[in-house]
């Protein structure tokens, strides 16, 4: 529990999503709305400053509760925070029932996990590894439109890493599957939990060795080649993948300017 004279930022979460005054987390001594601070856990700390996690219990108007999206534009730790806090209240509602016994679970007093009121088992949350790949050919990136991107945004590929599968094979498998490419020089570049529900998504770099495009219809809208400097609307910044095609796009560009000056 918080020291209630301090201010803290409070993580309010309810069905998957968070609640924002004006777009940002409350940081005040107290929870919103006097919620009952007793059941507040706190999850980390952001520039001196507590950062505590809180179910609604139902109780809060609706309006105020965001996607988690809503705060893309926050400071990387601060988003990153609020996302494990998603991640918790996700856990609290997948994991209620224990697998070893069937039991009832309840979130532990000393640790954040469900811990079964049977055989004292505890399970910790459930984290999902995804992979995230930028293809670099030549000067251009290969990007994909999924079903969901209603505005007309394009992305990199990602997919759900499967059981026996390295994270390097889950890369090359995925985007084989979706477009039909071969890849070389799979390289890691970076990770960024994503708590939509409870994923981890690992990123990575890689060149085109061969084959056409063939987008797999039932997983994507479209797939293509664009050039670094002819983007279609693209992810946006807070994301991995914004920065996995910033930095494709980056690499192309120093070395068309080394190039040059050669």
């Amino acid at each position: 529990m918080s020291k209630k004279q301090d201010p803290a930022y409070w993580c309010v979460t309810r069905d998957r999503r968070i609640y924002l005054v004006d777009g940002k987390l409350p940081l005040t001594a107290n929870p919103p709305f006097d919620l009952d601070q007793a059941r507040s856990r706190t999850i980390g700390e952001h520039q001196g400053c507590a950062v505590n996690w809180l179910e609604d219990p139902g109780t809060l108007p609706e309006k105020y509760f965001y996607s988690l999206r809503e705060l893309l534009g926050e400071e990387p730790d601060l988003f990153m925070l609020a996302g494990k806090a998603m991640q918790l209240a996700h856990m609290c509602e997948s994991q209620r029932y224990c697998p070893e016994c069937g039991s009832k679970t309840e979130l532990a007093k000393q640790t954040l996990a469900m811990q079964c009121q049977s055989c004292l088992q505890f399970h910790y949350p459930r984290v999902s590894p995804c992979i995230i790949v930028a293809v670099r050919k030549g000067d251009q990136i290969l990007l994909a439109q999924h079903p969901r991107h209603k505005s007309g945004m394009y992305t990199v590929i990602a997919g759900f890493v499967e059981a026996g599968e390295t994270l390097e094979t889950c890369v090359a498998r995925e985007v084989a599957e979706e477009t039909g490419i071969q890849l070389t020089n799979i390289r890691y570049f970076d990770s960024q939990p994503w708590a939509f529900p409870s994923n981890l998504m690992m990123g990575f770099m890689a060149d085109y060795q061969s084959g056409d495009i063939r987008p797999d219809y039932e997983e994507l809208v479209d797939a293509r080649w664009f050039r670094h400097d002819q983007l279609p609307p693209v992810a946006p910044p807070g994301t991995i993948a914004f920065r996995l095609i910033q930095a494709t796009c980056d690499a192309i560009r120093q070395e068309a300017a080394v190039r040059e000056a050669d």
